[in-house]
């Protein structure tokens, strides 16, 4: 089967540490285009633009393209993609608002071309497991911890703290990937406590209650950007039958009960672009809102408190 020919909108970290080198890897891809509005470009990718209607216009006979940009733009440039009759994959956050989402999983839909939202903490291998485990069970409790240094993992990007860029949710819809993903009935917010340095839009750190099914009572995430040393990336999930489940490492390890059932490496972008690979051969969709929607549901129901100001 040929490869598929993609591009990339958006040469930023996240694109520069994971897209640009899985994508050389996968050979059901052929990176020959980037679009940077800066003016950014990637050695041996034989074409680079401003945006994505110089990329079009160069590269005609492109297929997909992945947008890496920050979520306020992406709805806009998606929208002019899908009009060209290409395919797209969407970093996470997907868009700025579920309606902008719900617009573009329409407009593909309509136009029998491939939208792809791509929650990259879904795609460890102890998440699967996981959901495997939990499947025929009761949950009981729920703890997530979704913590790490945003001068760390966002050095001098001012745009995160504007308002709809989501602010410490940018990391933890990760976590609220991984629940969704694994819990074997829904998630509802019952409390939201969002906490806004006094000097920026977006939080730095929040937390959250769930109820999950009928259960309401010992179900909670933890947010927070003001974490240092050590990441904090886990989820301990109880069961009636007396089960502990614990997910750390962003999933990349699963414990039961005290035993260790999956110790993997970090092959999150790997299994997104096998994933979309998939897609494209099917002309399958995939969209997945739910950890969008608890965000926004979080940002609709929740209680804002201010706090000390952030300097980078």
């Amino acid at each position: 089967m040929a490869r598929h020919k993609i591009g990339i909108v958006g040469i930023g970290k996240i694109s520069q540490d994971q897209h640009i080198p899985v994508i050389r890897k996968n050979r059901a891809f052929d990176l020959v285009a980037v679009a940077s509005t800066r003016g950014l470009t990637v050695e041996g990718v034989p074409h680079a633009f401003r945006n994505q209607t110089e990329m079009l216009e160069g590269v005609p006979d492109i297929d997909a393209i992945a947008i890496c940009t920050p979520p306020q733009v992406r709805h806009a440039i998606a929208r002019e993609i899908l009009a060209a009759g290409k395919h797209v994959l969407l970093e996470k956050p997907p868009a700025a608002t579920l309606s902008e989402l719900t617009d573009l999983a329409d407009y593909a839909r309509e136009r029998g071309l491939v939208l792809f939202t791509t929650w990259h903490s879904q795609y460890n291998e102890g998440v699967e497991k996981a959901r495997e485990y939990l499947a025929p069970r009761t949950v009981t409790s729920l703890d997530i911890q979704w913590k790490e240094d945003v001068r760390k993992w966002h050095p001098g990007q001012e745009w995160i703290w504007d308002a709809g860029s989501f602010g410490v949710f940018d990391p933890g819809i990760n976590g609220l990937s991984v629940a969704t993903r694994i819990m074997p009935s829904p998630l509802f917010i019952t409390k939201a406590e969002l906490f806004f340095p006094e000097n920026r839009d977006a939080p730095i750190a929040a937390n959250l209650d769930f109820r999950i099914g009928d259960v309401t009572t010992n179900c909670r995430a933890e947010f927070d950007w003001r974490e240092t040393g050590d990441e904090k990336w886990e989820m301990t999930v109880g069961t009636s039958d007396g089960s502990i489940l614990k997910l750390t490492r962003g999933g990349r390890m699963l414990t039961i009960d005290g035993e260790v059932v999956v110790d993997g490496a970090s092959e999150e972008y790997e299994g997104i672009y096998e994933r979309f690979d998939e897609l494209l051969n099917r002309r399958e969709a995939h969209v997945d809102e739910q950890p969008f929607r608890l965000v926004a549901d979080a940002f609709m129901s929740g209680r804002r408190i201010t706090v000390e100001p952030f300097t980078e």
